[in-house]
């Protein structure tokens, strides 16, 4: 059975393993896939992996011999799940396999919009210190965490997990959810979307990008929050209107936006983002441990598995 992986570059550049899927059988992989390459090295594979590779309708007619498809990541916004169903390709994708990690990120862009750690580092080494002659100094004022309230827009494991490690902090966790149903061990209240708007210091977000919520951050919401607000992204760049955000920016409405997700990536020049003043933007690296990375191999090789036994599990189509 052939294995073809697309874009494996990008999950492993060659400091994790992909025996677990190669012994599984005759794994192929791809650094990466340009469209007029496509039809080419998936033609003889069963099962085909990709991450952020691109398979609309024309993609998909090229794909003569595969059954199931791994997608290397949770999102599927790069697949056509309705096209691949129709032409009875089972899709698998990789949940859960980095919910800690994400959460670590997203609290790496609170603390450093808080506390603005590398801008006193700069001036430091600048010598800024020095030519000061005081005992200390601050360019911008720190922002004290604990009793502040965090709103999570979209509470799966990514979301529980930041209000975990948030809560242990001090912070108040206010938290929206379709479901409401979350077990977790600390202490929260469930809102809707307005209600956090109104009320929080800091909102991440981490919610899946659908029609409900593109641009669901927008001048109009934004124009319901705290002034100050620090407002993170670490799911879809889409979620955010982004000339938006750097209109908020600019004028101060907003604190500090803290991304790594763009609405496009690698980013156009034009973002306004990348202009606006106290922003962090990450090159979507929030998931991109190796813990984290091991576990999208370790969990599409269990999907294959599945799949070869007849009961196939994440099925995402």
């Amino acid at each position: 059975m052939k294995i073809a992986a697309l874009d494996g570059g990008v999950l492993n550049p060659g400091d994790i393993d992909w025996g677990p899927i190669a012994e599984l059988g005759e794994l192929t992989v791809y650094w990466d896939t340009k469209e007029a390459e496509l039809a080419e090295r998936a033609k003889d594979a069963e099962i085909i992996l990709v991450n952020k590779t691109r398979l609309g309708p024309k993609e998909i007619e090229s794909l003569a011999n595969c059954r199931f498809i791994g997608e290397l990541a949770t999102g599927t916004n790069n697949l056509d799940l309705v096209a691949l169903a129709k032409k009875g390709i089972v899709v698998s994708n990789t949940p859960a396999y980095g919910a800690a990690d994400v959460a670590e990120h997203a609290l790496a862009l609170i603390m450093e919009l808080a506390r603005n750690t590398r801008a006193h580092t700069e001036s430091v080494l600048a010598g800024e210190w020095q030519k000061r002659g005081e005992w200390c100094y601050w360019l911008k004022t720190p922002m004290a965490l604990h009793g502040k309230t965090l709103g999570i827009i979209g509470f799966g494991g990514i979301g529980q997990a930041l209000g975990r490690i948030a809560s242990a902090m001090g912070m108040k966790i206010l938290a929206n959810s379709r479901s409401r149903q979350a077990k977790v061990d600390y202490p929260l209240e469930y809102a809707d979307r307005d209600e956090i708007l109104a009320s929080a210091d800091v909102i991440s977000l981490h919610c899946p990008l659908t029609p409900e919520t593109e641009r669901m951050i927008n001048s109009e919401s934004i124009a319901k929050t705290r002034s100050g607000l620090i407002l993170i992204n670490t799911s879809r760049g889409g979620l955010i209107d982004e000339q938006a955000i750097a209109d908020a920016l600019e004028s101060g409405r907003l604190g500090g936006y803290g991304a790594d997700v763009l609405s496009v990536e690698p980013p156009d020049d034009a973002n306004p983002l990348l202009k606006a003043p106290n922003v962090l933007v990450t090159p979507h690296i929030a998931w991109a441990t190796r813990v984290a990375r091991q576990k999208i191999i370790d969990i599409t090789a269990d999907n294959i598995k599945a799949f070869l036994q007849g009961r196939p599990i994440n099925v995402v189509n």
